[in-house]
């Protein structure tokens, strides 16, 4: 079975989700996929894809260079009793989305604080 029929799953997934500049290819018995993804969350599909067929990541055969668009984004300052959850309702975005573009303000999702701005992903 080639590396690409065993990651078939991977890479139907990476076309279905739109990935741009998609490349699928196998050299040295290593499975090379590239591209870039709409946003975080399709990113983490693709992930979680492949953790179905290789659960302990053990197999290290798949090299997967998936990058995240960077579109425009808004700046947020966070007020008191904000969360991520409410602040991307209000932007249309998810808290998940909002956490990716600010990692390296936010440790943990659950715990932001008035006057930290924020980067807001476009929608």
């Amino acid at each position: 079975m080639s590396l690409q029929d065993k990651y078939r799953e991977v890479t139907d997934l990476a076309s279905e989700l739109g990935i741009s500049n998609l490349e699928v290819r196998e050299q040295d018995n290593v499975l090379y996929i590239d591209g870039t993804a709409q946003s975080a969350m399709d990113k983490d599909k693709i992930w979680d894809a492949y953790n179905k067929v290789d659960p302990d990541y053990r197999s290290a055969d798949v090299v997967m260079n998936i990058d995240v668009a960077v579109g425009p984004t808004k700046e947020y300052t966070v007020e008191v009793g904000d969360s991520l959850s409410k602040i991307g309702k209000a932007y249309g975005v998810s808290w998940q989305e909002i956490f990716e573009a600010n990692k390296d303000i936010i440790s943990n999702p659950d715990l932001i604080q008035p006057g930290w701005k924020l980067k807001i992903p476009s929608a």
